[in-house]
């Protein structure tokens, strides 16, 4: 039945903006994935009725079910489990823990020994070109591979799974605060991710491998977590313990974490990036099960290590991050030495703000763009690649060439590819600095800028060429349809960023233009991505040294502190392009004015404890609500009750069941044949849908008993709390609903129920839009928009 009161999901929530205006129109309101293929309903069976970009597609998004609906069904499966179960319950999260970290080690050592093999080869080829004096010829095969490599990768990731373009980092951290877009952690995902990375990382476009790595390690734990991936038959019956988002959501948290620890060799790093940037609910369990799962990253990703400097692995081992570290030394720094680091972290934080500005605007022009079809995307991405490569290959040129030094640590010059002495164009004994950072791959240039006692290596202008070129041209490849990373083109080019200011300061400061690169990396970060203790742990375990600490720590600081004046994080900026209805951890001070009962809307659809089969097929067919509150009311009761609330996915399987009564008469007994796992979700994104359950006309006018299928035990808060309050516990506790009960008893026992749509800004200033002009604003100063420059 209906009762004229408030609510919830259903109600279709106002598009997402950026800058002003709003991100989709109701033309684009179609997915436009080949796979997918369906048409978007605005009131989808979801807890937000809203749509978003995931990987340059519109596609509706749903909320998940963090929260255990506790019926008598679970109830009694729960108290039947004896110790033995309890036990192969635990045993099996660290069992998968354990598997989760074996398998992203593996796959981070996969990459970049592919990574350094494809990209090592491409550069030896074009390197004898060079010595040999055939310049065009070396330029073609240098532009072609790089343009192979960037196509295959654009054209997988565009017809396959698009999905796995971008980071994924923010889609991640999106599914961590309850929202699951689909298809993102898919084994299809899954696989492009990894083979799209390793291609496009080779074809010299300055992206990272951080992010795909951690998307990865969220896909490996999210099909882990659901007992392997059934459309490819890849699944395993002993696996199926975890049918709950709660514990996939624990899962995927470990995978993350596991994804930085492979992808810099930093397991206490990768931790806390997924403590602190990435989980918006934690414990102490989750805390052991993480660390022990970045312990087996670190373990494997060491033994794996020592295989590869035996030789075993090709050009592997040369050069790559995972292999990097630079040798512990003694650093001395006094007082005077204080402000320089100062005015570097100041000008991190305005050069992070700045990027974070920038890339927010190119992605835009970029969502407009793709707009038109898959070929513009791959058109966006070869003219990309072209650019790129003319950059790389023909900077160097404008630089002067410097003789050897008298005695080099390393052959000079560098004959192939890794190596502080790019022979490049030059005569013998000499080497072409700016080719020494523009020809390698991104690790290798920041092994390069990190060097100790390379202080008269780099002129100013090559690293000031450098920097630029890498600043811009980060901004403009991350948004290509391809697997692109952030962080290693953040830290490269904070590092060229470091040196740069060490370079000017040289006769102000002790410090080594190495050790500048690596704080100016770290202001860069810092300025960007806005963590500061995961990026200061993940910084100290790649260089291995820990004199560092107090510098990294107040640059970080610093940095953070300046760019928060101007705009938000880029992981933040990049969820709201999106359209991701990301729940802040803090309230916006204006929610502190209303109450809970300000912001639901009607009608509300309540079901009886005894319903008709025919009422609860009409109101799943023409609602979109994911759940639905029970009451019994006379003659079931003397006074309206509220049982509790029953989800949309346990009334379609009560429906698939047919467990029906001819009689509206309470009949526990015909319920208990019922198991836990036959309401279990079944897997990411999936479930039963009531348009394809066949009823007749006899059993639509049949009764269902939703008693012993009712959580009777859901999160409630009075009407008149407030709106600030209640977003605490629900973003916190990790709901998808939150019943809202009357102050005054009489009349219905609820009067609407709280969802993630209900809490979001623009709901709440679309239904108040008086506490537009009066809200309360951060202290940010605004940077211009380009049509005002």
């Amino acid at each position: 039945m209906s009762a004229p009161a408030t609510v919830e999901e259903g109600t279709p929530a106002p598009a997402p903006a950026v800058d002003g205006e709003p991100l989709l129109t109701e033309p684009l309101l179609r997915c436009r994935s080949e796979q997918q293929g369906r048409t978007l309903r605005r009131s989808a069976s979801n807890a937000t009725s809203q749509v978003a970009i995931v990987g340059s597609n519109v596609c509706p998004i749903e909320s998940l079910d963090y929260e255990i609906a506790e019926n008598a069904v679970f109830k009694q499966d729960w108290r039947s489990r004896g110790k033995s179960q309890i036990f192969q319950y635990i045993f099996m999260k660290w069992t998968l823990c354990f598997l989760i970290g074996l398998c992203v080690s593996l796959v981070g050592f996969v990459n970049n020994l592919a990574v350094e093999n494809i990209a090592g080869m491409k550069f030896v080829v074009t390197s004898d070109m060079m010595l040999a004096r055939r310049f065009a010829a070396a330029f073609i095969i240098f532009a072609s591979s790089n343009f192979t490599l960037t196509l295959f990768a654009s054209l997988i990731t565009a017809l396959i799974a698009p999905e796995s373009a971008g980071s994924g980092i923010p889609e991640v951290k999106a599914y961590l605060n309850g929202i699951d877009a689909p298809a993102i952690f898919s084994f299809r995902t899954l696989l492009v991710k990894i083979v799209g990375s390793i291609s496009a990382v080779s074809s010299s476009l300055n992206i990272g491998k951080a992010g795909p790595m951690v998307h990865s390690g969220a896909c490996i734990a999210a099909i882990f977590g659901q007992g392997g991936s059934t459309k490819f038959r890849l699944t395993w019956k002993w696996l199926r313990f975890f049918k709950n988002d709660r514990d996939r959501r624990d899962f995927v948290i470990c995978g993350s974490a596991a994804g930085i620890a492979a992808a810099f060799r930093a397991p206490v790093g990768g931790l806390l990036f997924a403590l602190e940037e990435m989980a918006s609910w934690w414990r102490s369990a989750l805390l052991w099960r993480s660390f022990f799962t970045t312990a087996v990253v670190a373990i494997v990703l060491r033994a794996l290590i020592d295989v590869c400097m035996k030789g075993k692995c090709g050009l592997f081992g040369k050069g790559g991050l995972i292999m990097f570290d630079v040798t512990s030394a003694n650093i001395s720094y006094h007082f005077w030495d204080i402000p320089p680091v100062i005015l570097l972290g100041i000008g991190g934080g305005i050069l992070g703000s700045l990027y974070n500005c920038l890339l927010q605007k190119v992605l835009r022009v970029y969502n407009l763009i793709y707009e038109k079809g898959t070929v513009y995307k791959l058109l966006v991405a070869c003219v990309l690649s072209i650019c790129t490569s003319c950059l790389l290959f023909g900077l160097p040129w404008i630089a002067s060439c410097q003789p050897c030094p008298l005695d080099p640590t390393e052959p000079c010059p560098t004959i192939g590819r890794s190596g502080n002495y790019k022979k490049f164009q030059c005569p013998p004994g000499h080497y072409n600095d700016l080719a020494s950072l523009f020809f390698n791959t991104n690790d290798d240039a920041i092994k390069n800028l990190f060097s100790k006692n390379t202080d008269a290596e780099f002129q100013e202008s090559s690293v000031f060429i450098f920097f630029i070129t890498c600043f811009f041209l980060s901004i403009f490849s991350y948004g290509i349809v391809a697997p692109a990373g952030l962080f290693v083109p953040v830290i490269v080019t904070g590092a060229s960023y470091g040196r740069f200011v060490g370079m000017l300061v040289n006769s102000h400061s002790n410090l080594n233009h190495g050790l500048f690169a690596v704080l100016g990396a770290a202001s860069l970060l810092g300025g960007s991505m806005r963590v500061t203790v995961s990026v200061c742990v993940i910084i100290l375990e790649l260089t291995n040294n820990l004199l560092l600490l107090p510098l990294i720590m107040l640059v970080l600081l610093i940095s953070k502190t300046v760019a928060d004046v101007f705009n938000g994080n880029i992981y933040d900026l990049i969820m709201k392009s999106k359209g991701l209805p990301y729940l802040e951890a803090h309230a916006e001070p204006y929610m502190r004015q209303l109450t809970v009962a300000d912001v639901v809307t009607g009608p509300l659809q309540v079901f009886n404890g005894i319903e008709k089969v025919g009422n609860i097929v009409h109101v799943l067919k023409t609602t979109g609500h994911n759940g639905f509150p029970v009451v019994d009311e006379p003659p079931f009761s003397v006074t309206p009750v509220l049982c509790g609330l029953i989800l949309r996915s346990h009334l379609v399987t009560l429906l698939k069941k047919k467990a029906f009564l001819r009689t509206p008469l309470s009949n526990f007994s015909d319920s208990v044949e019922f198991l836990a796992n036959d309401f279990a979700k079944k897997g990411l994104g999936r479930g039963d849908r009531v348009e394809d359950i066949d009823l007749s006309d006899e059993e639509m006018d049949m009764f269902v008993d939703l008693h012993p299928f009712t959580n009777t035990s859901p999160y409630c808060v009075i009407e008149s709390m407030s709106l600030a309050k209640a977003l605490v516990l629900f973003r916190e506790v990790g709901l998808r609903h939150l019943l809202v009960i009357p102050q005054v008893p009489g009349g219905l026992p609820v009067v609407g129920i709280l969802t993630r749509h209900d809490f979001m800004p623009e709901h709440v200033l679309d239904l108040h839009p008086t506490l537009f002009s009066r809200r309360w604003k951060r202290l940010r100063i605004q940077l211009p928009s380009w049509s005002k420059l």
